[in-house]
């Protein structure tokens, strides 16, 4: 049986065997599970931490990304009590995900990530922008901050204390200290230089973006690749070289 085979590859993390069952079946069940325990693909994956594996799954259309085993666990759940963190960047990506989606009224993915002490996932998750419940103070089956404490993962605690603080900044923080912001300029530039090409109309002549894109395209190279980093608030100085100014130029051809 296809769907069994599916199950076991994804389990093991053979993403090559579940390419070739689905080239020769394409109507095989990604969501099958054997028996009452309800555990899919994905949940496997997301369990074993096998990121190429759950990034098959994630493209394929009839995937339900929110699929629960028995004990209403999610994949993304699964992220965050295991600590896969190559999955959970995946899932964090996908609107489709309900990152906040509980086990069964109970503990929440957050909560679980909290106890663990799975800093990288919950950093990422900051950096997503995507909604974080923190739970009730002193619910001991939703606080995150209180599970942090109770099992004694510092970093977490104060990580989570300044995000509700000042979730804004945090985030800022937490996205120049995962290099995301420098990712977010070169895509900027990338859209300068469609515009300085002619490659991209921008139909608002009045918006704020048109007058950026207006005053960028006409500084040297130099100054439009300093101007962009710092219009997403990195913080870092930028001096390209040769090699950046064809790197760029290459995105702006891709895009």
């Amino acid at each position: 049986m296809d769907e069994e085979l599916f199950l076991k590859a994804a389990s093991s993390g053979r993403v090559e065997e579940m390419k070739e069952i689905l080239r020769s079946n394409p109507a095989v069940d990604v969501n099958w599970t054997q028996d009452l325990s309800k555990w899919s693909p994905l949940l496997r994956a997301c369990h074993k931490g096998h990121n190429s594996v759950t990034e098959l799954l994630l493209a394929h259309p009839d995937i339900n990304v929110n699929h629960k085993h028995e004990n209403g666990g999610t994949p993304f759940m699964m992220t965050c009590y295991y600590g896969s963190t190559g999955c959970a960047r995946l899932l964090l990506k996908d609107p489709r995900v309900l990152v906040n989606e509980p086990y069964d009224d109970r503990e929440t993915p957050l909560w679980w990530a909290s106890r663990g002490g799975h800093l990288d996932i919950i950093m990422l998750w900051i950096a997503s922008g995507r909604e974080m419940d923190l739970g009730m103070p002193e619910d001991e089956r939703t606080d995150a901050i209180g599970m942090a404490k109770k099992n004694g993962k510092t970093e977490v605690v104060a990580l989570l204390e300044r995000f509700k603080s000042d979730a804004a900044q945090i985030r800022y923080e937490v996205r120049v200290e995962l290099g995301l912001l420098d990712e977010a300029a070169a895509e900027v530039f990338a859209l300068v230089v469609f515009v300085s090409d002619g490659l991209l109309q921008i139909k608002d002549a009045a918006s704020s973006a048109a007058r950026f894109f207006s005053i960028a395209r006409r500084l040297p190279l130099e100054l439009q690749m300093g101007l962009c980093y710092r219009q997403v608030g990195s913080d870092k100085e930028i001096i390209p070289g040769k090699e950046s100014e064809v790197a760029f130029k290459e995105l702006a051809r891709l895009w």
